[in-house]
């Protein structure tokens, strides 16, 4: 997803972690699609998929 600019995939991404924890605040969440946003594997991705490859332990 190199076409998207960051702070959409950022923000993409702490969207759907949003949905996966609704009582954490909004800023941490976007704080930890930053740090997804980092890891070269995950950026490539969909933002939405890599918030679901990144919950993964969580949800199994």
């Amino acid at each position: 997803m190199e076409n998207v600019p960051a702070t959409l995939w950022i923000a993409a991404c702490a969207h759907r972690l949003q949905q996966q924890w609704h009582t954490v605040d909004p800023l941490e969440l976007e704080d930890v699609a930053r740090d997804l946003w980092r890891d070269e594997r995950l950026r490539t991705m969909l933002p939405e998929a890599a918030a679901v490859e990144w919950l993964r332990p969580i949800t199994e």
